[in-house]
């Protein structure tokens, strides 16, 4: 089991640059039973409990359709993560990995993002199932699941030329 702030064995940590901003905006706020990263689950279940996503104002009207999903992707900023582990031990067993071949929440860009199943809208409240997060983590975004989403749009001439 993975403790605060462990370094295994063979795991690498870098020094990360200086930060630049990118102009990211937290929409709202995410509320699970989790206080605790020991605690909280790996991976989300759709059947796990519900959960409440928080959309701050001026951000409301944006939820506006969001019914018309079943599921929904949603993306927030792991904000308790390290950011400077770049060679992982996830098994714990001395083999590493790269942290872009992991589902880890520690990365240089602690982006997490779940498939959660949308159960309902109150105002600016969505109860979904699926997330794996810790109480309080900061909202980024929320997108319908691209299976479920049809494109508005009809393919036109040139979209799926390279070169």
């Amino acid at each position: 089991m993975v403790r605060e702030n462990e370094i295994r064995a063979n795991e690498i940590a870098v020094t990360p640059p200086d930060a630049s901003d990118a102009g990211l905006v937290f929409i709202g706020r995410i509320h699970t039973p989790w206080n605790n990263r020991l605690l909280c689950p790996r991976q989300g279940r759709h059947d796990g409990p519900i959960c409440r996503i928080e959309i701050f104002a001026p951000w409301v009207p944006a939820l506006d359709g969001v019914e018309r999903f079943q599921q929904l992707e949603v993306l927030y900023w792991l904000d308790q993560s390290r950011r400077d582990i770049v060679k992982q031990s996830p098994a714990n067993n001395g083999e590493t990995h790269g942290a872009f071949s992991l589902r880890t929440p520690v990365r240089p860009n602690p982006i997490g993002t779940s498939m959660v199943v949308f159960v309902e809208r109150k105002d600016n409240w969505l109860m979904v199932r699926g997330l794996d997060c810790l109480n309080g983590t900061p909202l980024l975004d929320i997108k319908p699941d691209r299976c479920q989403f049809t494109p508005i749009a009809p393919p036109q001439p040139g979209d799926f030329e390279t070169g």
